[in-house]
């Protein structure tokens, strides 16, 4: 009893030490517990891809070839560490016969993209930026309808990954979050994704999956990293300077656009059963005494663009691919305005919105539903587009929907629950 009176007294004349003490092993504690669910997680994930390596393969099939683009410098230059130890482990238990490529600095993921061979499937390890990097060097390509059919395995590493939640259950553990993207690769299940053509007057075309965004509150968003010495406050004193410097912030810009295309039904998922021999032979005896009449063939009607003018604060032309699952009549691409009528304290309070999901419109916002688009700026004006959080110089560009272009991994559990959100 006495020692223990002694322990407490002890506790008592050195509360600042025991208090640091206390504060470091509870750190600890937690740090140590978190590295133990992570390697619990890794290895549930390696028994599951052990049962997909142990299937047997006919004598006249070979192993599924995977071209993996790795960013390393994805993530502050965590990527490459990321990678190996979640994701490389579950391809390689799995069979798959994977080729590692790394790129070395900005821009090389289209360059590489251009000379790859035939694969089975083709994954992004990395970032928005690398994703963007990755479709735009395949679409360009000269044989790229071939290669568009080329599955598509996202694994996010990045900083900003925006394309995983269309694909993959959210999980505020990372660890959780690169396994989940791995295993739905394996699975096999796809999802068809628009694809965005942004095409200025003289460069290449870009190409987004999820859209391009412009004007007052995008420039608010990139400089908000200059105010990291405020904390919390960083957001709404980045909008609160902006509106000091620059007010109003409104944007004009001219609108040409197409109406949306009505969407053709899905591709039966069989083939249909090949009609029987009788079947066969009555109807080329009809087409051998009446032959069908060729129609001639109908001459391209002028595309009808209408045009608006709009002023505004925020202009976002984006893909319907945050919910890729959804049943659509019509393919089209969603063009939204915010109003030109802000208040300094409504800019603030709807920026700091922004920060946190960029695609949140108020109610008061201008929406519109097209097949392609083109935006005509006044001159002289000067700025930067983000698309697909990549920045661009802005410039007159037409933007044009590829329907179903390309094709992604998806986990089931994440299609599941978009189908029950219809």
């Amino acid at each position: 009893m006495a020692r223990v009176v002694k322990v407490f007294r002890t506790l008592r004349n050195h509360w600042k030490k025991s208090t640091v003490a206390v504060c470091l092993l509870s750190y600890g504690g937690h740090w140590l517990y978190g590295k133990h669910c992570d390697n619990l997680l890794r290895r549930e994930a390696c028994l599951e891809a052990k049962e997909f390596g142990r299937q047997l393969i006919g004598s006249q099939e070979r192993l599924r070839k995977a071209t993996v683009i790795l960013n390393p410098a994805a993530s502050s230059g965590k990527a490459n560490n990321l990678f190996e130890k979640n994701a490389a482990p579950i391809l390689h238990l799995a069979g798959v016969d994977i080729t590692v490529v790394k790129t070395d600095y900005e821009g090389q993921a289209k360059k590489l993209i251009e000379l790859m061979e035939q694969t089975d499937m083709l994954i992004v390890a990395g970032g928005d930026g690398t994703l963007q990097e990755v479709i735009t060097g395949l679409l360009r390509r000269p044989d790229q309808d071939k290669f568009s059919n080329t599955p598509i395995g996202y694994i996010p590493l990045g900083s900003h990954n925006s394309l995983s939640p269309s694909l993959h259950l959210v999980s505020n553990n990372r660890v959780k979050h690169i396994i989940s993207a791995t295993l739905s690769i394996l699975k096999g299940e796809t999802v068809p994704l628009d694809v965005l053509q942004i095409k200025g007057e003289k460069e290449q075309p870009v190409f987004a999956l999820m859209g391009l965004r412009w004007g007052a509150f995008r420039d608010v968003a990139s400089s908000i990293r200059k105010y990291w010495y405020l904390g919390p406050l960083k957001t709404k004193a980045a909008h609160w300077f902006k509106t000091l410097q620059e007010w109003p912030l409104v944007r004009e810009v001219t609108i040409s656009y197409l109406p949306p295309n009505l969407r053709p039904p899905d591709l039966p998922a069989q083939k249909p059963q090949r009609p029987s021999l009788i079947h066969r032979i009555i109807r080329r005896l009809k087409n051998y005494w009446n032959p069908p009449v060729e129609e001639p063939p109908k001459a391209d009607e002028p595309e009808k663009w209408e045009e608006k003018k709009l002023s505004t604060y925020e202009l976002c032309i984006q893909t319907h691919n945050k919910n890729p699952v959804t049943r659509r009549i019509y393919d089209s691409l969603t063009i939204s305005a915010e109003p030109d009528d802000f208040t300094v304290s409504e800019f603030i309070t709807v920026g700091s919105k922004k920060e946190e999901d960029p695609n949140i419109f108020t109610k008061a916002s201008a929406e519109l539903e097209a097949s392609a688009c083109m935006l005509q700026l006044p001159e002289g004006t000067g700025g930067f587009y983000n698309i697909d959080n990549e920045e661009y110089e802005a410039m007159p560009v037409e933007v044009r929907l590829l329907p179903r272009k390309l094709h992604f991994f998806i986990s089931s559990e994440r299609q599941n629950q978009l189908l029950e959100m219809q």
